[in-house]
């Protein structure tokens, strides 16, 4: 039988237990931003190191190694096979033909400043190229979640900032990076890129953007942002009374940057052009594993015929970007700034153009990362964001088990991640 006594007990342990909790959170918040910031992303690389190890568990046979891999073997896997193939051997000067005469996959696809990072690393420190990659795309992430908290304080107090930085890190497909793939050191470019654009920082940006254009395809979305910030600018400067204008050179800085984010988005197909003399040779490269030419929009309708059907199937990718205009209307989204709603627009819009809807689509979403600013600012409720964190990380079970580990599909083959 349990006695008053040690009913009281354990109350004025509780009690104790939950004041020792409060007065470290307390001291944690008078912490320097950046190092609550490390170690909110570490503790998600963390938790996310521990879905990949439980699903490497279940892991069977498979194409790359022997069942039940360790986290290194199982973390290196899709893509990173063909980053470190770009980073070994570098990009085949004809393209490879199959008995058909199509192009097969090749390294083409892959943009190069990661793997040749990669490369670069493993040189001076004689580790194997997978490991670098790894090491790169971990400290990219770090980095990136540091560069993204200085934007989101652009538009935001700190506390909604770090939390706006937790959804980042925890977004169901955030386990990508930390992964020998380029997703996280594009995302520290685009984060980057991004900040010196709403600082209006446009020629220091430069250097940045052509980076950024040159490590995943996000330049033509880019390029489209910045023409479209011109436009406006220029728009408002003439339409200004003449007392009220700012001098005209006021736009050189962001004419400059349009031209510099156009090319270098058109540079990486011009320069596989360049080597293997085939004025297609990335977009053919890209849609080998689509199995079809590039036909812009046709994919979405085709897999919303698919999904639901003739009639509704059709009417599904339209409804799919009234709903995204929808929400980049609503209130939580228009607290972001013009800068970061237009480059949401651009990049939807250009994934609405030219991506071929499958399970990578979800990957692909990632450099919507702004929206996690806007996700936090629909309530400062405790049990609100703390919800969306509980279902972010159960969604990272959902990706990793459903999409990273390999299980062989009835046609052969499995679902990318």
């Amino acid at each position: 039988m349990t006695t008053p006594t040690a009913v009281g007990g354990r109350g004025r342990w509780a009690a104790a237990a939950r004041t020792r909790s409060q007065a470290a959170l307390r001291a944690a918040a008078r912490w320097p931003w950046w190092v609550q910031t490390l170690l909110l992303y570490i503790a998600a690389r963390a938790l996310s190191a521990a879905i990949f190890v439980a699903a490497a568990r279940q892991q069977g046979p498979n194409p790359w190694f022997a069942p039940h891999p360790d986290y290194w073997n199982f973390i290196s896997i899709w893509d990173g096979r063909w980053y470190q193939e770009a980073a070994d051997n570098g990009y085949p000067s004809n393209l490879p033909l199959g008995p058909d005469g199509e192009v097969q996959e090749n390294a083409w696809a892959f943009y190069p400043i990661f793997p040749m990072l990669g490369r670069v690393l493993s040189a001076v420190t004689g580790m194997g190229t997978l490991p670098a990659l790894t090491l790169i795309a971990m400290v990219a992430g770090a980095a990136a979640a540091l560069v993204a908290y200085q934007l989101f304080r652009e538009f935001a107090g700190v506390r909604t900032a770090v939390w706006g930085v937790l959804f980042v890190s925890t977004f169901p497909v955030s386990p990508v990076l930390q992964v020998p793939y380029a997703e996280s050191l594009n995302l520290l470019l685009l984060a980057g890129s991004l900040l010196l654009v709403v600082r209006r920082h446009c020629l220091t940006a430069l250097p940045v953007v052509v980076l950024m254009c040159l490590s995943r395809p996000t330049g033509v979305p880019f390029a489209a942002m910045v023409g479209l910030l011109f436009v406006a600018k220029a728009w408002q400067h003439f339409r200004s009374p003449r007392d009220q204008r700012d001098s005209v050179t006021s736009l050189w800085p962001l004419a400059v940057l349009v031209v510099v984010s156009a090319a270098a988005a058109l540079a990486w197909p011009g320069i596989a052009w360049a080597v293997t003399g085939e004025v297609d040779a990335y977009t053919r490269t890209e849609t080998v594993w689509r199995g079809h030419d590039l036909v812009p929009f046709k994919p979405w309708f085709d897999t919303g015929v698919m999904l639901f059907g003739p009639v509704l199937g059709v009417a599904a990718p339209v409804v799919f970007a009234a709903a995204f205009a929808g929400l980049l209307m609503s209130p939580p989204v228009r607290k972001l700034g013009p800068e970061l709603r237009l480059w949401c627009a651009c990049y939807m819009g250009y994934l609405l153009v030219f991506l071929h809807p499958q399970t990578s689509t979800f990957r692909m979403l990632l450099p919507l990362f702004p929206l996690a600013l806007a996700t936090a600012f629909v309530s400062r409720s405790k049990a609100y964001r703390g919800a969306v964190l509980v279902m972010f990380i159960l969604l990272q079970v959902v990706w990793v088990v459903w999409l990273w580990a390999w299980a062989q599909l009835p046609g052969g083959g499995d679902y990318p991640p």
